[in-house]
């Protein structure tokens, strides 16, 4: 499942009618998994921001295996599952507990990022010190 793993307390207004996680929340889930990520992995988002990159989801893909209700405790295992010439992909595994239920994948999700140049946002190599971090968090 990878390396990295992100904290989610899901919020009282993320909870739809059905008294479960609204499926639309996950892909901001994934987003703040990102984030985090990249935090952890020291390439931060304000840096690569900084050095004249940015990313863009172009496709993104979502599982549902189990419900996630509030109050719920639940982390965001993120893993890289592939890195091209201009895009990388990065595989999120939503886990979910309770007191009554032991952590399952309750989500599966993946998206697709670009690399975008800030100055005329056209497509870009994958930065180096992206790529080599990714690889450390890279499937197994």
């Amino acid at each position: 499942m990878g390396g990295f793993t992100f904290p989610i307390v899901p919020r009282y207004a993320e909870i739809d009618q059905q008294g479960v996680v609204f499926n639309g929340h996950y892909l901001t889930w994934f987003d703040e998994a990102l984030t985090g990520l990249l935090d952890h992995l020291e390439v931060t988002y304000p840096g690569l921001i900084a050095s004249g990159y940015d990313l863009q989801v172009v496709h993104s893909e979502i599982d549902f295996l189990a419900s996630v209700r509030w109050r719920d405790t639940v982390r965001v295992a993120v893993c890289c599952e592939h890195i091209g010439t201009t895009s990388f992909a990065l595989g999120f595994t939503v886990l979910g507990s309770n007191p009554a239920t032991p952590e399952r994948p309750a989500v599966r999700g993946r998206n697709v990022y670009v690399v975008l140049s800030t100055a005329d946002w056209a497509k870009r190599p994958v930065p180096e010190p992206l790529r080599s971090a990714l690889s450390s968090v890279a499937a197994q």
